[in-house]
């Protein structure tokens, strides 16, 4: 029996990588509203409301408001839709999550010595702020082969790198490659190897390749399977000065996972094609730690309006990734059917690298009707052409930060919520929207949703639940080099909540 090992092969971040795209930036870089019912029932419009623990992560001045300590937990059922085109042929996936969505609590100081000082709170809150599953499939036939992608990778690689030596094994080279040349001398290795790419001259010093596909139509499938969440913890004190100003300060720990698998298949029966069948497979995991600090405050102009503002500051993250790869290609040609497989068994391990995601600013007003009802609305701006891969003088993140700036732009997003109270009964409704980060607007399309809610209060406890639906397109590459072929993805997501609030 043939035993499974593992080499860890320690890469050096120049080079391509699996990750460290534009795209795998943003996917830290953004938010989902989430947290409690309430909060999510609002649209997230609560930067001038305060009183609840997700709000605390809009404008920590938002513990302030808060009159007795007050604990809350939330749990929450994702389900989304995904509707892909991919050269015309659609699908259609769905997939459903519950998740422990928030958990908090205040404690409030009073101040009984008569000065202006009149309070101060002390606050923790969990929120799981991105939620990363995600699952599509694209096919259709397209018209560039996957054989690209290797041949692109190859061009300049000494052909006497990816040859086997005596004695030397699929793995060990493989590793090898990784230690000393980088991520792009693999994806080489794994082309050459599974014959989907030949060199020009069969010499050592050749470093020129050509595709062993041929033609313009290429029958393809793109499975697309990711797991994981990016969540928020915030420490938060906050004060109130003479009942009409409130400040607060979040010290947050961002931490998350993200667990992507992708398999492309690619048959064609195209003449002059040596290979015919591919299946390619990628595996990538990456953990993410993250640090940033909020300030905030809360001013009652009137009895019943609020303004509120919010300084956000970058988040410093430090990411580590770890994938694995495997091929496998059959083929005809002139000595008949053929097969290749080429599985290294290596678990690639990157060097940590750091992202700073921008800051952010959010102004908020809201009005309150008395105790019959309210109406806010926040209004955030962040650059995200500001988004900066680190080191900064590593050759490859020098041109994916120079693609950022020319990419990227910055981002208005809005958020209105409303409520109306009968009794211990109380209706809300929400709308948002978030513009695409991309200059494009294509490639990631502005964002929308909406919400409804109701909450129930009885003595010292609150009942809340929410829906909420939100929508958004994009145009999703199979890879970054070579097979550049986009699938256009529809995502529609909806989420229903509920939070049991206690107050002492």
């Amino acid at each position: 029996m043939n035993k499974l090992f593992i080499i860890i092969a320690l890469l050096c971040v120049t080079g391509t990588t699996y990750a460290q795209s534009i795209a795998d930036g943003l996917r830290l870089g953004t938010t989902d509203v989430t947290g409690t019912a309430r909060f999510r029932a609002l649209g997230g419009a609560f930067g001038a409301l305060g009183g609840d623990l997700s709000a605390i992560g809009v404008n920590p001045a938002s513990s302030a408001i808060f009159t007795r300590g007050t604990t809350s937990f939330t749990l929450a059922v994702d389900a989304y839709t995904n509707d892909t085109n991919y050269f015309g042929t659609n699908n259609s996936t769905s997939e459903t999550d519950v998740s422990f969505n928030q958990a908090g609590g205040v404690f409030v100081i009073g101040n009984n010595t008569g000065s202006k000082w009149n309070k101060i709170t002390l606050a923790f809150n969990y929120d799981r702020s991105s939620n990363f599953d995600d699952e599509f499939i694209a096919s259709g036939i397209g018209n560039t082969s996957i054989a690209n992608y290797f041949s692109e990778f190859a061009q300049g690689v000494p052909l006497n790198l990816l040859e086997l030596l005596d004695g030397e094994t699929i793995s060990s080279l493989y590793q090898f490659l990784g230690e000393e040349e980088g991520f792009g001398a693999q994806q080489a290795f794994l082309g050459f190897q599974s014959f989907l790419i030949d060199p020009v001259d069969f010499d050592d010093n050749n470093t020129t390749y050509i595709v062993n596909t041929a033609g313009n139509a290429f029958d393809q499938e793109y499975l697309l399977n990711s797991e994981g969440y990016n969540s928020k913890a915030s420490f938060n004190i906050g004060a109130q000065y003479n009942e009409r100003l409130s400040f607060g300060l979040n010290l947050n720990s961002h931490f998350g996972e993200h667990n992507q698998s992708t398999i492309l298949f690619e048959t064609n029966t195209n003449d002059e094609s040596l290979i015919t069948d591919v299946r390619f497979e990628n595996n990538l995991r990456t953990i993410s730690n993250g640090f940033s600090f909020q300030l905030g405050t809360i001013a009652k102009v009137t009895q019943d309006l609020r303004l509120g503002f919010t300084y956000d500051s970058p988040t410093w993250y430090t990411i580590s990734e770890e994938g694995t790869q495997r091929i496998s290609t059959l083929g005809g040609g002139v000595d008949g059917d053929f097969s290749a497989t080429i599985d290294p068994r290596v678990t690639n391990v990157f060097q940590d690298y750091e992202l700073r995601v921008p800051g952010k600013y959010t102004g908020s007003i809201a009005y309150l009707f008395g105790k019959k009802g309210l109406l806010s609305v926040d209004y955030s701006y962040s650059d995200f052409s500001n988004l900066t891969f680190r080191p900064t003088n590593d050759p490859f993140f020098i041109e994916q930060n120079n693609a950022i700036e020319n990419t990227l732009k910055a981002v208005s997003t809005f958020k209105v919520g409303g409520e109306y109270r009968i009794k211990e009964w109380s209706l809300r409704a929400g709308y948002r929207f978030q513009e695409s980060p991309y200059e494009d607007g294509n490639t990631v399309g502005d964002l929308t949703g909406y919400s409804v809610g109701a909450g129930y209060s009885w003595r010292n406890v609150k009942f809340d639940v929410a829906v909420d639906r939100s929508e958004q397109d994009r145009n999703q590459a199979l890879f970054n080099t070579g097979l550049t072929s986009q699938a256009a993805i529809n995502r529609t997501n909806t989420a229903v909540v509920a939070t049991l609030t206690f107050s002492l």
